[in-house]
Protein backbone atom coordinates (compact mmCIF):
# COMPACT_ATOMS: atom_id res chain seq x y z
CA UNK A 1 0.00 0.00 0.00
CA UNK A 2 3.02 2.31 0.90
CA UNK A 3 4.47 1.87 -2.30
CA UNK A 4 1.68 2.75 -4.59
CA UNK A 5 0.73 5.86 -2.27
CA UNK A 6 4.62 6.60 -3.50
CA UNK A 7 4.30 5.60 -6.96
CA UNK A 8 0.82 7.92 -7.21
CA UNK A 9 2.66 10.95 -5.63
CA UNK A 10 5.46 10.70 -8.05
CA UNK A 11 3.13 9.94 -10.91
CA UNK A 12 1.43 13.47 -9.66
CA UNK A 13 4.30 15.12 -8.81
CA UNK A 14 5.56 14.35 -12.97
CA UNK A 15 2.47 15.18 -14.35
CA UNK A 16 2.56 18.93 -12.88
CA UNK A 17 5.83 19.56 -13.78
CA UNK A 18 5.22 17.97 -17.11
CA UNK A 19 2.11 21.07 -17.64
CA UNK A 20 4.23 23.69 -15.58
CA UNK A 21 6.92 22.94 -18.25
CA UNK A 22 4.47 22.88 -21.44
CA UNK A 23 2.81 26.08 -19.69
CA UNK A 24 6.41 27.66 -19.38
CA UNK A 25 7.27 26.66 -23.00
CA UNK A 26 3.67 28.22 -24.65
CA UNK A 27 4.82 31.34 -22.70
CA UNK A 28 8.04 31.40 -24.41
CA UNK A 29 6.66 30.47 -27.93
CA UNK A 30 5.77 34.17 -29.24
CA UNK A 31 2.15 34.74 -30.20
CA UNK A 32 0.23 36.65 -33.36
CA UNK A 33 -3.22 37.65 -33.33
CA UNK A 34 -4.77 37.41 -36.61
CA UNK A 35 -7.73 39.33 -37.56
CA UNK A 36 -9.69 38.98 -40.87
CA UNK A 37 -11.26 42.04 -42.72
CA UNK A 38 -12.85 40.66 -46.07
CA UNK A 39 -15.24 42.58 -47.82
CA UNK A 40 -16.71 46.04 -46.95
CA UNK A 41 -15.42 48.00 -44.81
CA UNK A 42 -18.33 48.03 -42.02
CA UNK A 43 -18.51 49.22 -38.24
CA UNK A 44 -18.76 45.67 -37.55
CA UNK A 45 -15.32 45.11 -38.94
CA UNK A 46 -13.73 48.05 -37.90
CA UNK A 47 -14.90 48.35 -33.90
CA UNK A 48 -13.78 44.20 -34.14
CA UNK A 49 -9.89 45.51 -35.70
CA UNK A 50 -9.99 48.09 -32.24
CA UNK A 51 -10.89 45.49 -29.81
CA UNK A 52 -8.72 42.93 -31.42
CA UNK A 53 -5.84 45.62 -31.10
CA UNK A 54 -6.46 46.46 -27.49
CA UNK A 55 -6.51 42.90 -26.76
CA UNK A 56 -3.15 42.30 -27.90
CA UNK A 57 -2.15 44.83 -25.90
CA UNK A 58 -3.73 43.76 -23.01
CA UNK A 59 -2.42 39.85 -22.96
CA UNK A 60 1.13 40.53 -24.86
CA UNK A 61 0.75 39.68 -28.46
CA UNK A 62 4.47 40.14 -30.19
CA UNK A 63 2.10 41.32 -33.53
CA UNK A 64 -1.59 41.63 -35.01
CA UNK A 65 -1.81 40.94 -39.00
CA UNK A 66 -4.56 42.36 -40.42
CA UNK A 67 -5.70 40.52 -42.89
CA UNK A 68 -7.35 42.28 -45.82
CA UNK A 69 -9.53 42.06 -48.89
CA UNK A 70 -11.60 44.93 -49.49
CA UNK A 71 -13.11 47.10 -51.78
CA UNK A 72 -13.01 50.64 -49.35
CA UNK A 73 -15.80 51.52 -46.94
CA UNK A 74 -16.41 54.59 -45.28
CA UNK A 75 -13.93 57.41 -44.35
CA UNK A 76 -14.86 57.86 -41.55
CA UNK A 77 -14.72 54.00 -40.47
CA UNK A 78 -11.00 54.13 -42.22
CA UNK A 79 -10.29 56.96 -40.03
CA UNK A 80 -11.08 54.91 -36.74
CA UNK A 81 -8.95 52.08 -38.01
CA UNK A 82 -6.16 53.74 -39.17
CA UNK A 83 -5.78 55.86 -35.88
CA UNK A 84 -6.09 52.77 -33.62
CA UNK A 85 -3.08 51.25 -35.69
CA UNK A 86 -1.20 54.00 -35.27
CA UNK A 87 -1.93 54.06 -31.46
CA UNK A 88 -1.24 50.44 -31.28
CA UNK A 89 2.07 49.96 -29.00
CA UNK A 90 1.72 45.79 -30.75
CA UNK A 91 3.37 45.86 -34.03
CA UNK A 92 0.90 45.35 -37.18
CA UNK A 93 1.14 44.11 -40.45
CA UNK A 94 -1.44 44.57 -42.68
CA UNK A 95 -1.76 41.48 -45.29
CA UNK A 96 -3.09 41.40 -48.22
CA UNK A 97 -4.55 38.15 -49.07
CA UNK A 98 -5.15 35.97 -50.78
CA UNK A 99 -4.00 35.93 -54.53
CA UNK A 100 -6.56 38.19 -56.42
CA UNK A 101 -7.30 39.98 -52.95
CA UNK A 102 -7.86 43.86 -52.79
CA UNK A 103 -6.69 46.88 -50.96
CA UNK A 104 -8.88 49.03 -52.14
CA UNK A 105 -9.96 52.60 -51.43
CA UNK A 106 -9.90 52.51 -47.42
CA UNK A 107 -7.79 49.33 -47.94
CA UNK A 108 -5.01 51.37 -48.95
CA UNK A 109 -5.03 53.82 -45.86
CA UNK A 110 -5.49 50.95 -43.97
CA UNK A 111 -2.25 49.71 -45.50
CA UNK A 112 -0.29 52.42 -45.22
CA UNK A 113 -0.79 53.11 -41.84
CA UNK A 114 0.67 49.69 -40.84
CA UNK A 115 3.91 49.31 -39.09
CA UNK A 116 4.93 46.42 -41.87
CA UNK A 117 3.22 46.03 -45.13
CA UNK A 118 2.96 43.09 -47.14
CA UNK A 119 1.29 41.37 -50.24
CA UNK A 120 0.48 38.04 -51.68
CA UNK A 121 1.23 37.97 -55.25
CA UNK A 122 -0.82 38.93 -57.69
CA UNK A 123 -2.86 41.53 -55.72
CA UNK A 124 -3.28 45.07 -55.93
CA UNK A 125 -3.92 47.98 -54.18
CA UNK A 126 -4.73 51.69 -54.79
CA UNK A 127 -7.69 53.38 -56.76
CA UNK A 128 -8.37 56.11 -53.69
CA UNK A 129 -10.17 58.55 -54.76
CA UNK A 130 -13.09 59.94 -52.87
CA UNK A 131 -16.82 59.37 -54.13
CA UNK A 132 -20.32 60.65 -52.81
CA UNK A 133 -21.88 58.72 -49.95
CA UNK A 134 -24.16 56.42 -52.64
CA UNK A 135 -20.89 55.93 -55.01
CA UNK A 136 -21.32 58.96 -57.02
CA UNK A 137 -18.84 61.54 -57.74
CA UNK A 138 -18.30 64.59 -55.82
CA UNK A 139 -19.28 68.13 -56.86
CA UNK A 140 -16.07 69.91 -58.53
CA UNK A 141 -15.46 72.51 -55.43
CA UNK A 142 -16.19 69.19 -52.70
CA UNK A 143 -14.17 66.85 -54.90
CA UNK A 144 -11.09 68.84 -54.48
CA UNK A 145 -10.95 69.80 -50.95
CA UNK A 146 -11.65 66.41 -50.10
CA UNK A 147 -9.44 64.88 -52.48
CA UNK A 148 -6.46 67.47 -51.41
CA UNK A 149 -7.33 66.52 -47.55
CA UNK A 150 -7.44 62.57 -48.21
CA UNK A 151 -4.13 62.80 -50.60
CA UNK A 152 -2.55 64.58 -47.66
CA UNK A 153 -3.38 62.11 -45.14
CA UNK A 154 -2.12 59.23 -47.40
CA UNK A 155 1.48 61.45 -47.98
CA UNK A 156 1.71 61.57 -44.55
CA UNK A 157 1.09 58.11 -43.90
CA UNK A 158 3.55 56.77 -46.43
CA UNK A 159 5.66 59.57 -45.92
CA UNK A 160 8.02 57.09 -43.93
CA UNK A 161 8.31 54.90 -47.15
CA UNK A 162 10.09 57.31 -49.33
CA UNK A 163 9.23 59.72 -51.79
CA UNK A 164 8.06 57.43 -54.89
CA UNK A 165 5.79 56.00 -52.56
CA UNK A 166 4.50 59.27 -51.08
CA UNK A 167 4.07 60.54 -54.85
CA UNK A 168 2.13 56.81 -55.49
CA UNK A 169 -0.06 57.86 -52.36
CA UNK A 170 -0.93 61.14 -53.64
CA UNK A 171 -1.90 59.66 -57.23
CA UNK A 172 -3.70 56.69 -55.31
CA UNK A 173 -6.24 59.81 -53.99
CA UNK A 174 -5.90 62.17 -57.10
CA UNK A 175 -5.79 59.73 -59.82
CA UNK A 176 -7.09 56.47 -58.82
CA UNK A 177 -3.80 54.93 -59.49
CA UNK A 178 -3.81 51.55 -58.52
CA UNK A 179 -1.00 49.20 -58.16
CA UNK A 180 -0.03 45.42 -58.42
CA UNK A 181 2.32 43.85 -55.60
CA UNK A 182 5.28 44.13 -57.23
CA UNK A 183 4.59 47.76 -58.06
CA UNK A 184 3.92 48.42 -54.94
CA UNK A 185 7.38 46.54 -53.71
CA UNK A 186 9.40 48.59 -56.10
CA UNK A 187 7.99 51.82 -55.04
CA UNK A 188 8.38 51.52 -51.48
CA UNK A 189 4.46 51.30 -50.42
CA UNK A 190 4.98 47.77 -48.78
CA UNK A 191 7.45 45.81 -47.34
CA UNK A 192 7.34 42.06 -48.63
CA UNK A 193 5.25 40.08 -50.89
CA UNK A 194 4.97 36.80 -49.41
CA UNK A 195 2.36 33.96 -50.32
CA UNK A 196 1.27 32.61 -47.20
CA UNK A 197 0.90 33.43 -43.83
CA UNK A 198 4.13 31.08 -42.34
CA UNK A 199 6.38 32.88 -44.94
CA UNK A 200 5.07 36.51 -43.95
CA UNK A 201 5.88 35.15 -40.46
CA UNK A 202 9.54 34.02 -41.16
CA UNK A 203 9.97 37.24 -43.37
CA UNK A 204 9.44 40.22 -40.92
CA UNK A 205 11.02 37.86 -37.89
CA UNK A 206 13.78 40.28 -36.34
CA UNK A 207 12.71 43.54 -38.00
CA UNK A 208 12.27 46.46 -35.77
CA UNK A 209 9.34 49.12 -36.58
CA UNK A 210 8.29 51.93 -34.57
CA UNK A 211 5.32 52.19 -32.72
CA UNK A 212 3.34 54.18 -30.15
CA UNK A 213 5.48 52.04 -27.48
CA UNK A 214 8.78 52.78 -29.38
CA UNK A 215 11.26 50.78 -31.70
CA UNK A 216 9.87 47.26 -31.31
CA UNK A 217 11.68 44.18 -32.56
CA UNK A 218 9.32 41.35 -34.01
CA UNK A 219 9.75 37.49 -33.22
CA UNK A 220 7.32 36.05 -35.25
CA UNK A 221 8.88 32.68 -36.89
CA UNK A 222 7.54 29.90 -35.83
CA UNK A 223 4.95 32.26 -33.55
CA UNK A 224 1.70 30.83 -32.53
CA UNK A 225 -1.23 32.10 -34.68
CA UNK A 226 -4.42 32.83 -32.57
CA UNK A 227 -7.18 34.43 -35.10
CA UNK A 228 -9.94 36.92 -33.61
CA UNK A 229 -12.93 35.63 -35.18
CA UNK A 230 -16.51 37.81 -35.05
CA UNK A 231 -19.04 36.17 -32.65
CA UNK A 232 -22.01 34.35 -34.51
CA UNK A 233 -23.90 37.90 -34.68
CA UNK A 234 -21.63 39.96 -35.83
CA UNK A 235 -21.01 37.51 -38.36
CA UNK A 236 -24.20 37.32 -39.49
CA UNK A 237 -24.46 41.01 -39.92
CA UNK A 238 -21.81 41.25 -41.84
CA UNK A 239 -21.90 38.27 -44.16
CA UNK A 240 -25.16 39.98 -45.02
CA UNK A 241 -22.95 43.24 -46.09
CA UNK A 242 -23.01 41.72 -50.16
CA UNK A 243 -24.57 43.58 -53.45
CA UNK A 244 -26.63 40.40 -54.37
CA UNK A 245 -27.67 39.50 -50.95
CA UNK A 246 -28.82 43.24 -50.47
CA UNK A 247 -30.65 43.18 -53.05
CA UNK A 248 -32.31 39.61 -52.85
CA UNK A 249 -33.87 40.64 -49.27
CA UNK A 250 -35.25 43.79 -50.73
CA UNK A 251 -36.89 41.72 -53.33
CA UNK A 252 -38.11 39.22 -51.52
CA UNK A 253 -39.04 41.77 -48.79
CA UNK A 254 -40.77 43.72 -51.10
CA UNK A 255 -42.53 40.55 -52.16
CA UNK A 256 -44.05 39.40 -49.14
CA UNK A 257 -45.62 42.56 -48.20
CA UNK A 258 -47.06 42.59 -50.96
CA UNK A 259 -48.25 39.19 -50.97
CA UNK A 260 -49.62 39.54 -47.21
CA UNK A 261 -51.39 42.99 -48.59
CA UNK A 262 -53.36 41.10 -51.51
CA UNK A 263 -54.05 38.51 -49.90
CA UNK A 264 -54.25 39.17 -46.42
CA UNK A 265 -54.72 36.43 -43.31
CA UNK A 266 -51.91 33.78 -42.87
CA UNK A 267 -49.31 36.89 -41.51
CA UNK A 268 -45.98 34.56 -42.13
CA UNK A 269 -45.59 36.29 -45.71
CA UNK A 270 -45.89 39.46 -44.08
CA UNK A 271 -43.75 38.83 -40.77
CA UNK A 272 -41.18 37.19 -43.18
CA UNK A 273 -41.26 40.16 -45.63
CA UNK A 274 -41.13 42.74 -43.23
CA UNK A 275 -37.79 40.89 -41.66
CA UNK A 276 -36.21 40.75 -44.92
CA UNK A 277 -36.95 43.94 -46.19
CA UNK A 278 -35.56 45.37 -43.18
CA UNK A 279 -32.34 43.68 -43.14
CA UNK A 280 -31.72 44.67 -46.92
CA UNK A 281 -31.92 48.07 -46.14
CA UNK A 282 -29.54 47.66 -43.64
CA UNK A 283 -26.85 45.79 -45.88
CA UNK A 284 -27.85 48.82 -48.70
CA UNK A 285 -27.18 51.35 -46.76
CA UNK A 286 -23.86 49.77 -44.80
CA UNK A 287 -22.96 49.55 -48.82
CA UNK A 288 -23.68 52.92 -49.66
CA UNK A 289 -26.76 52.35 -52.64
CA UNK A 290 -26.78 54.63 -54.82
CA UNK A 291 -29.86 56.49 -54.83
CA UNK A 292 -30.58 56.45 -58.66
CA UNK A 293 -30.28 52.95 -58.03
CA UNK A 294 -32.83 52.52 -55.65
CA UNK A 295 -35.37 54.70 -57.19
CA UNK A 296 -34.99 52.74 -60.53
CA UNK A 297 -36.62 49.39 -58.91
CA UNK A 298 -38.66 51.30 -56.63
CA UNK A 299 -40.09 52.37 -60.23
CA UNK A 300 -39.95 48.41 -60.98
CA UNK A 301 -42.22 47.78 -58.88
CA UNK A 302 -44.73 50.22 -59.42
CA UNK A 303 -44.71 49.80 -62.88
CA UNK A 304 -45.00 46.14 -62.11
CA UNK A 305 -48.37 46.58 -60.00
CA UNK A 306 -49.66 49.14 -62.19
CA UNK A 307 -49.57 46.19 -65.17
CA UNK A 308 -51.89 44.33 -63.44
CA UNK A 309 -54.41 47.38 -62.35
CA UNK A 310 -54.28 48.16 -66.14
CA UNK A 311 -53.45 45.71 -68.43
CA UNK A 312 -50.62 46.91 -70.93
CA UNK A 313 -50.56 43.61 -72.55
CA UNK A 314 -47.15 43.33 -70.79
CA UNK A 315 -45.50 46.39 -71.96
CA UNK A 316 -45.60 48.33 -68.52
CA UNK A 317 -44.08 45.09 -67.21
CA UNK A 318 -41.47 44.78 -70.15
CA UNK A 319 -40.56 48.62 -68.45
CA UNK A 320 -40.24 46.87 -65.00
CA UNK A 321 -37.83 44.17 -66.03
CA UNK A 322 -35.45 47.11 -68.07
CA UNK A 323 -35.88 49.60 -64.69
CA UNK A 324 -35.08 46.83 -62.22
CA UNK A 325 -31.48 46.14 -64.62
CA UNK A 326 -30.68 49.77 -64.57
CA UNK A 327 -31.27 50.32 -60.90
CA UNK A 328 -29.69 47.04 -59.89
CA UNK A 329 -26.50 47.64 -62.10
CA UNK A 330 -26.27 51.96 -60.80
CA UNK A 331 -26.58 50.09 -57.34
CA UNK A 332 -23.21 49.13 -56.05
CA UNK A 333 -21.23 51.64 -58.86
CA UNK A 334 -17.88 51.68 -57.50
CA UNK A 335 -14.49 50.48 -58.10
CA UNK A 336 -13.83 46.66 -57.12
CA UNK A 337 -17.25 46.15 -55.76
CA UNK A 338 -18.71 43.63 -58.44
CA UNK A 339 -22.00 43.84 -59.74
CA UNK A 340 -24.06 40.88 -59.23
CA UNK A 341 -25.47 40.56 -63.00
CA UNK A 342 -26.66 36.78 -62.73
CA UNK A 343 -28.67 37.93 -59.37
CA UNK A 344 -30.15 41.19 -60.90
CA UNK A 345 -31.35 39.34 -64.39
CA UNK A 346 -32.36 35.83 -62.44
CA UNK A 347 -34.56 38.61 -59.74
CA UNK A 348 -35.85 41.11 -62.53
CA UNK A 349 -37.77 37.53 -64.62
CA UNK A 350 -38.69 36.44 -61.30
CA UNK A 351 -40.44 39.60 -59.90
CA UNK A 352 -42.13 40.07 -63.36
CA UNK A 353 -43.28 36.43 -63.05
CA UNK A 354 -44.59 37.10 -59.69
CA UNK A 355 -46.70 39.97 -60.59
CA UNK A 356 -47.70 39.04 -64.18
CA UNK A 357 -49.12 35.44 -62.26
CA UNK A 358 -49.13 35.57 -58.84
CA UNK A 359 -50.40 38.90 -57.72
CA UNK A 360 -52.91 39.12 -60.54
CA UNK A 361 -54.58 35.48 -59.90
CA UNK A 362 -55.53 37.19 -56.23
CA UNK A 363 -56.67 40.70 -57.66
CA UNK A 364 -58.69 38.63 -60.09
CA UNK A 365 -59.82 36.51 -57.88
CA UNK A 366 -61.02 39.64 -55.45
CA UNK A 367 -63.05 41.27 -58.19
CA UNK A 368 -65.37 37.77 -58.34
CA UNK A 369 -68.72 37.26 -56.86
CA UNK A 370 -68.61 35.60 -53.79
CA UNK A 371 -69.10 31.80 -53.90
CA UNK A 372 -71.14 31.52 -50.36
CA UNK A 373 -73.35 33.40 -48.10
CA UNK A 374 -76.53 35.49 -49.52
CA UNK A 375 -74.24 37.63 -51.75
CA UNK A 376 -73.34 34.32 -53.72
CA UNK A 377 -76.90 33.62 -54.69
CA UNK A 378 -76.97 37.06 -56.46
CA UNK A 379 -77.63 36.15 -59.91
CA UNK A 380 -78.85 32.63 -59.26
CA UNK A 381 -82.11 30.63 -60.19
CA UNK A 382 -84.45 29.57 -57.66
CA UNK A 383 -87.80 27.31 -57.49
CA UNK A 384 -90.85 28.84 -55.57
CA UNK A 385 -91.58 26.58 -53.20
CA UNK A 386 -94.65 28.95 -51.10
CA UNK A 387 -96.19 31.00 -53.28
CA UNK A 388 -94.87 34.59 -53.46
CA UNK A 389 -98.03 37.06 -53.16
CA UNK A 390 -95.64 39.01 -53.44
CA UNK A 391 -93.79 37.07 -50.63
CA UNK A 392 -93.22 33.77 -50.08
CA UNK A 393 -90.28 31.05 -49.80
CA UNK A 394 -87.74 30.07 -52.54
CA UNK A 395 -85.68 27.00 -52.39
CA UNK A 396 -81.99 27.49 -54.31
CA UNK A 397 -78.75 25.86 -53.57
CA UNK A 398 -80.26 23.39 -51.05
CA UNK A 399 -81.42 26.05 -48.83
CA UNK A 400 -85.29 27.38 -48.16
CA UNK A 401 -85.28 31.57 -48.10
CA UNK A 402 -87.49 34.12 -47.58
CA UNK A 403 -87.63 36.10 -50.70
CA UNK A 404 -90.10 38.91 -51.69
CA UNK A 405 -91.02 40.15 -55.60
CA UNK A 406 -89.68 43.21 -56.54
CA UNK A 407 -91.94 44.88 -58.79
CA UNK A 408 -95.39 42.75 -56.88
CA UNK A 409 -97.69 40.90 -58.35
CA UNK A 410 -97.16 36.67 -57.34
CA UNK A 411 -95.37 33.81 -58.19
CA UNK A 412 -97.43 30.58 -57.87
CA UNK A 413 -95.27 27.10 -56.59
CA UNK A 414 -92.95 25.96 -58.94
CA UNK A 415 -92.41 28.50 -61.00
CA UNK A 416 -88.50 30.16 -61.10
CA UNK A 417 -87.42 33.40 -60.03
CA UNK A 418 -83.92 35.28 -60.23
CA UNK A 419 -82.28 36.27 -57.19
CA UNK A 420 -81.11 39.76 -58.25
CA UNK A 421 -80.55 41.45 -54.59
CA UNK A 422 -81.58 41.18 -51.13
CA UNK A 423 -82.22 42.91 -48.25
CA UNK A 424 -81.55 41.36 -44.59
CA UNK A 425 -82.08 37.79 -44.81
CA UNK A 426 -84.85 38.47 -47.75
CA UNK A 427 -84.14 37.56 -51.03
CA UNK A 428 -85.06 40.21 -54.19
CA UNK A 429 -86.38 38.22 -56.91
CA UNK A 430 -88.30 38.52 -60.27
CA UNK A 431 -89.51 35.97 -62.41
CA UNK A 432 -88.46 34.50 -65.38
CA UNK A 433 -91.21 32.65 -67.09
Amino acid sequence: MKNSYHLGRIGFLLCLIFALGASTLQAATPRVDLVRVNGELTYILARHVETALAAAKEDGANAVIIELDTPGGQVLLMEHVVQAIKASPVPVIVYVYPSGAHAASAGTFVTLAAHLAVMAPETTIGAASPVGPSGEDLGKTLQSKVENTLAEDAAQLAERRGPKAVAWARKAVTNAAAASAKEALSLGVIDFIEPDLPSLLQAVDGRQVKTAAGMVSLHTAGARVRTMNLNAWQDFLNKLVRPDLALLLVTLGVMGIISELSAPGGYMAGITGSIALILGIYALGVLNANMTGLAFIALAFLLFIVDIKAPTHGVLSLGGIVSFVFGGAMLFNRPYLQTPWAVIITLAFLLAAFFTFAIAKVVQVHHKQPATGLEGLVGKQAEVRKALTPRGMVFVDGGWWKAELVNGGSAPVGSHVEIISYRGLHLLVRLTE
